[in-house]
């Protein structure tokens, strides 16, 4: 979607059109939809899960398009079944294990297409419902089936109509790419056992290459017959208990299905049969099914109350309970109940007491927003996942993660943002083991004969000359702008550490950004490995040719303003302030242009601003930096009501396990982290009239927007804990304590509100 071309301002006036009316305060608070996300481009999943659970289980409907990268899609019409992994508003598919399907009539083995549903087993549906913690369709079959979940198992009813029904469980299921060419599951097994116990294992490579899922079943209904299917779906002889091969499944058949509800419980592991067996013994102990379903809701009710909101409409309060939702997906729980679970060098590694291992770590994307959030909404977990970091980074053999999934590097994106989160949580004081990361991240910084991985492409040369060649490594401007942030919180851990030299060194190194910097024309640009700048260069381009891409889901003018750490050297750079506040001017209200070749994460534009993807997420808060934070409160009131909708394509681009949602959650109560490491939060626009933030401790951030409306974005005074606060950024530490921030609002802009130097956001207390 792109947002038509405006002027700076035109979008705010536009908000005009509500009216004031609607920012009463509601009569209760806002429940989450969980279809939003589900259409458009959000990659999002209906399904039911517990916070950072991990099992999700949910209906898929779909496996080859990208839009359904999640396993499901609000367009589709069939569902194909009801697996118990899924990933949340990722721009790549994997997982959909261990895929159930309840049905009536003939057995069919094959799922059939979205234009021919009838050639398989998929099924029309009707009457969805979803809740934190639940879910419920009706199937044409004529089957009910419930979802809900504990933190390791999937629990399902599905209440059959009169006669006969069979349960499929496809063990081949999973998502495809036109561009997997080798075979998808090497090794497979099932196998029941004589208590009626289903259990099985498979390893895939799809995203995650050589992850391997093992689960344990039980259902409450002993079935009549069971028949194995292996390879090429030839049935087993109809005694077997098991079958071995890569693509299998077994059928559960019932002569009268609707006798009585079938219940399902299956509990999954990474490691090994019996860990999932301990999993489903630990936490699925009996068969109330709305039991466990009561259970989950009563998990979801604190962590959705960790930010209360009034004022605004309708709709944009469901967005903020549903954006809410949705950044508490991630990261996914990966430690059995025994401790056990998979380390990056596939080796099975256990925690001793109440750690726990986690998993789905979109970090080029969620060191941005969502992390930060969770250092203020879910202090523990954040020191959780600090440690968990911590651990992912001395097992891994290419040191500080970038994109762990299921036990796997998957080395998606570029960089190894894990020491931006470690070195984040450093700065808010939150207690770890920082030293025990730093010889692997010193190893990614500086051992230029250890293996590259996608990642990390061009470390030698971003190290000898200052940048990376474009003319030898892909995406070379965006790689040398985000190595250097890299750099910059690599040199945190290496103070941990007590490597005072390796620290200045990464200080230095942190300024690389300016070698990929054109001060004459004013944009970040290619260089090749002669020092020369590559031709022929255009802004609006992502390269200098169809084999060098130089950009990341970028092209040059969203590239030009990814540098978060060193924004005061930026606008030195161009030339001072008014020059650097006019550049800001051409990249919102230049045209929404993109060349042929542009991938569809670049969405949600405004002039060449990128609102669909994370590069550009901190962009419009950098007004702030040269004495505009007028500018900043205008632009982000505006998209936070133009880029997200309540409806099921009401996020504008991957939500990125939650980056996106993360992105509307701080905005709209008036705080962004534009550097992370920082510790530093920079004061936008604040959507509702007032919000409450749950923090550590039972400490309580409250924010008020009095005089708050549609058309008044601006920020005339603020206070902190009563008393007059004129800088334009507020720390965490403050915000840590507790406290009130009132913003005054109107509907002129106060020009004078941040603009002296010392109100400015700082420049950080070390760089080169």
């Amino acid at each position: 979607m792109k947002i038509s071309r405006r002027t700076l301002l035109a979008g705010t006036g536009a908000l005009a059109l509500t009216s004031r009316a609607v920012f009463a305060a509601p009569a209760a608070p806002a429940k989450p939809d969980l279809f939003i996300g589900t259409g458009g481009h959000g990659h999002t999943y209906p399904g039911a899960t517990l916070p950072f659970g991990m099992v999700q289980l949910s209906p898929d409907t779909d496996v080859e398009r990208w839009d359904a990268c999640s396993g499901y899609h609000r367009t589709d019409t069939s569902i194909m079944g009801f697996s118990h992994t899924h990933l949340s508003g990722t721009g790549i598919g994997d997982m959909l294990d261990v895929l159930v399907v309840p049905t009536t009539g003939p057995v069919k083995l094959i799922p059939g297409t979205l234009a021919d549903p009838d050639a398989g087993y998929r099924q029309r549906f009707s009457a969805e419902q979803a809740e934190p913690g639940y879910y419920a369709v009706t199937l044409e079959s004529g089957v009910r089936s419930e979802l809900t979940v504990t933190d390791r198992t999937g629990i399902q009813r599905h209440t059959f109509p009169a006669g006969a029904g069979h349960i499929l469980v496809d063990l081949s299921h999973l998502i495809l790419d036109s561009s997997d060419t080798k075979p998808l599951i090497d090794e497979a097994s099932l196998a029941i056992d004589e208590t009626g116990l289903l259990t099985g294992s498979r390893r895939v490579f799809r995203w995650a290459k050589g992850r391997r899922i093992h689960f344990a079943m039980q259902l409450s209904r002993k079935p009549d017959r069971v028949q194995f299917y292996g390879d090429a779906d030839a049935p087993a002889p109809a005694d077997a208990n098991g079958v071995v091969g890569k693509r299998l499944k077994v059928v559960l058949h019932y002569d009268d299905a609707g006798a009585a509800p079938i219940l399902i419980r299956t509990g999954i592991s990474a490691v090994d049969v019996a860990g999932a067996r301990a999993n489903l013994s630990a936490e699925a102990r009996h068969w109330n099914f709305d039991r466990y379903r009561a259970d989950s809701a009563r998990r979801w009710k604190p962590a959705l109350e960790t930010v209360k909101v009034e004022g605004g409409t309708p709709d944009q309060r469901t967005i903020m309970a549903s954006a809410l939702y949705h950044t508490q997906l991630g990261p996914t729980l990966f430690s059995d109940t025994d401790g056990r679970y998979v380390g990056l060098d596939r080796q099975v590694y256990r925690i001793e007491g109440k750690a726990r291992a986690y998993s789905t770590y979109s970090l080029w994307d969620t060191y941005r927003a969502l992390h930060p959030l969770l250092t203020l909404i879910q202090p523990e977990r954040s020191a959780e996942l600090t440690g968990d970091l911590i651990r992912q980074t001395q097992q891994s053999p290419y040191g500080p993660p970038a994109w762990p999934l299921q036990g796997v590097e998957t080395g998606c994106m570029i960089g190894w943002h894990a020491v931006s989160v470690l070195a984040e949580a450093r700065a808010k004081g939150i207690p770890a083991d920082y030293a025990a990361a730093w010889p692997n991240v010193r190893r990614r910084a500086f051992d230029f004969a250890m293996p590259d991985k996608d990642h990390s492409l061009g470390r030698e040369p971003y190290d000898r000359l200052g940048f990376i060649p474009a003319d030898q490594v892909w995406e070379s401007v965006s790689r040398t702008l985000e190595y250097s942030y890299d750099d910059y919180a690599s040199a945190s851990i290496a103070d941990a550490a007590g490597a005072t030299a390796d620290a200045a060194r990464l200080r230095r190194r942190s300024g690389n950004w300016r070698n990929v910097f054109d001060a004459k024309i004013g944009f970040a640009r290619p260089r090749l490995a002669n020092g020369d700048w590559a031709l022929p260069y255009d802004p609006i381009a992502l390269g200098h040719s169809k084999k060098w891409r130089d950009f990341t889901e970028s092209n040059g003018w969203q590239g030009t303003f990814v540098n978060q750490h060193d924004v005061h050297g930026l606008i030195v750079a161009m030339g001072g302030d008014a020059t650097f506040e006019a550049k800001l001017d051409a990249l919102f209200d230049g045209p929404s242009t993109l060349p042929a070749d542009a991938p569809p994460d670049i969405s949600g534009l405004v002039g060449q601003y990128a609102h669909g993807n994370e590069p550009s997420h901190h962009v419009a808060y950098l007004y702030t930096y040269c004495g505009a934070a007028w500018k900043t409160q205008a632009m982000v009131r505006r998209l936070l009501t133009e880029m997200y909708k309540a409806d099921p394509d009401g996020i504008i681009g991957n939500d990125d396990c939650g980056q996106m949602s993360a992105w509307f959650v701080l905005s709209a109560l008036g705080i962004y982290p534009v550097d992370p490491v920082s510790a530093n939060y920079v004061l936008g626009s604040p959507l509702f009239d007032r919000a409450e933030m749950r923090l550590g401790g039972g400490r309580r951030l409250i924010v008020e927007a009095r005089g708050n409306a549609p058309d008044r974005p601006y920020v005339q005074s603020v206070t902190w804990n009563g008393r007059p606060w004129t800088k334009s950024w507020i720390a965490h530490a403050d915000i840590a304590r507790g406290g009130r921030l009132v913003f005054e609002m109107g509907v002129a802009p106060n020009r004078d509100f941040g603009r002296a130097l010392v109100d400015r956001p700082p420049p950080p207390s070390r760089m080169p």
